[in-house]
């Protein structure tokens, strides 16, 4: 678990890309572009904003985050054939604690990502069903970095279900590591719930050092 996870590139910040999920409605490009657009905005005027304490700050990023990412959708796509496994109990536990990795691989950077910038790159449709919004992201004093978003529509809206950084898929990236945390501890579920709260405590701290 201490390796990368979905959405753990630092701006948000979530290759080799899954297939399309049964029933998903058609993605059109330029409502895909606008919302990364929209969502990317938001996100960078919330690290940007001074008035802001860490607390506030966090707050302010976790409902951008919540309404920009299928985060239920996408954290059970990762648990994958284990979902079928765990109880109704470590379920709740597991979307509660998948939710709070995905705001804290954020905020434990906000340091870094201070005075963050970004701009629209080129947009493609994927299948009808999604599309991919690259985006450049550039930092103080370090080089920019490319992200693609795959955006889908759920339940009406478009939403991000993955990110890809540097030609991988991070949630597939974080699903084969989910995985293997669990079959290396006896295909227990409970195992990948407790190595999911020793992550959150070590990003906590790093955020409270930031």
């Amino acid at each position: 678990m201490q390796r990368r996870f979905l959405i753990s590139s630092p701006f948000f910040a979530a290759a080799a890309l899954a297939l399309p999920e049964a029933g998903l409605a058609e993605m059109d490009l330029n409502r895909a572009t606008s919302f990364v657009q929209t969502a990317g905005n938001d996100l960078v005027a919330a690290i940007n904003d001074p008035r802001l304490d860490l607390n506030a700050r966090r707050d302010k990023v976790a409902q951008i985050l919540r309404r920009t990412i299928d985060i239920e959708g996408t954290g059970r796509f990762i648990l994958g054939r284990y979902v079928r496994q765990a109880s109704p109990a470590e379920i709740a536990e597991y979307n509660r604690l998948f939710d709070d990795i995905i705001v804290r691989n954020l905020s434990a950077r906000f340091g870094e990502y201070r005075g963050v910038k970004f701009s629209l790159g080129r947009s493609q449709q994927r299948t009808e069903e999604d599309a991919l919004v690259n985006t450049i992201i550039e930092r103080p004093s370090t080089p920019p970095f490319s992200l693609d978003w795959r955006v889908s529509e759920i339940g009406g809206q478009p939403k991000v279900v993955d990110v890809i950084a540097e030609g991988t898929s991070l949630r597939l990236t974080t699903r084969s590591e989910y995985s293997a945390v669990i079959q290396r501890n006896g295909g227990r579920v409970a195992s990948l719930l407790e190595a999911m709260r020793n992550q959150i405590a070590q990003l906590a701290a790093r955020e409270g050092r930031g």
